[in-house]
């Protein structure tokens, strides 16, 4: 007799519990459910798919009995636009089994507009155009998230098994040293990577945020050395911050994730220049300036090509 194995994602109904402010430009949403007792984490950099309401719905509209994922999503698209639920991609900051119950799963959301009354996180960021936009301009995410609370019902399509796809941060067994960089969108990520990293394992890191007080005491066994890039205080680029530094040696693993133009010009940097593998950076555009997540979706075909591509010709 043969057991079945549990599909690797499911869709989970959730809600929200709680939330709290961690600083100017983040605030932490806390979502329930009985179905998180099947949900699985896998930690780091574990990504989900959150569908949220439109305007005057109680709960979001995703065709779950539509048939396999391929077909939900079919039929998800087929639905008028101000009815079909709002899908982005975020994040899995915590999740906490607690005995007896099914837990609880933490999102971190990043602060944007000029009066941090706006919320949005990894490609949500996308919609708002980063930091430099008024609440006015923002997503139907952020809408959303800045108004969360208590009761609020969203549907996740997330992890069913902990080894899942989603989670992109796979240091190879050989690495001696890992380089992170992350903007506030990819924050959550980089600190559940850091409580993840092994004890005594260097780490050097930077985390750009727009204020001072958007630091955050993150965990961590690593031999990490942090450095905040605050925008506010005319801190360097990413580029700059990260090619001004010395580097350990040793065989070296580099996750790097937000704005894509920060993303793509960083990867450069360290393939050609700094020579590492480029089999060795893990590199993930959350969002990109001026472009939707559904635009962003669209340009993914057409950077794994150019990636197709560029590996090819590094082989010639």
């Amino acid at each position: 007799m043969t057991t079945a194995e549990p599909a690797p994602f499911r869709f989970f109904d959730l809600q929200v519990i709680r939330t709290r402010r961690l600083g100017p430009s983040m605030v932490r949403i806390t979502f329930g459910g009985e179905d998180l007792k099947d949900f699985a984490a896998g930690g780091r950099d574990q990504s989900l798919s959150l569908f949220l309401p439109q305007p005057g719905q109680d709960a979001p509209v995703v065709p779950v009995d539509a048939g396999d994922g391929s077909a939900v999503f079919a039929a998800w698209r087929a639905l008028p636009d101000d009815v079909r639920a709002v899908m982005r991609s975020y994040t899995v900051r915590e999740q906490r089994r607690l005995p007896g119950e099914a837990g609880e799963m933490d999102i971190d959301f990043a602060l944007h507009g000029a009066t941090s009354d706006a919320v949005t996180s990894d490609a949500e960021a996308a919609d708002v155009g980063a930091a430099d936009v008024g609440a006015a301009d923002v997503g139907p995410a952020c809408r959303w998230a800045s108004r969360a609370a208590p009761g609020h019902r969203v549907m996740v399509l997330g992890p069913a098994v902990a080894d899942n796809t989603a989670v992109r941060c796979r240091p190879p067994e050989d690495t001696e040293w890992v380089l992170i960089w992350a903007d506030e969108t990819a924050l959550p990520a980089a600190a559940a990577i850091l409580e993840w990293l092994p004890a005594g394992l260097k780490a050097r890191v930077w985390l750009e945020v727009q204020h001072g007080d958007d630091r955050q005491e993150l965990r961590t066994a690593a031999d990490a050395r942090i450095t905040w890039l605050i925008r506010d205080e005319g801190a360097p680029s990413a580029l700059e911050a990260v090619s001004a530094a010395e580097l350990p040696e040793g065989t070296a693993y580099a996750w790097i994730a937000g704005e894509s133009g920060s993303v793509k010009a960083l990867r450069r940097h360290l393939v050609r220049d700094r020579e590492l593998d480029r089999r060795r950076v893990t590199f993930v555009g959350y969002w990109k300036r001026g472009v939707s997540e559904d635009g962003l979706r669209e340009e993914a075909g057409t950077a794994a090509a150019e990636e197709t591509a560029e590996s090819a010709s590094a082989d010639v």
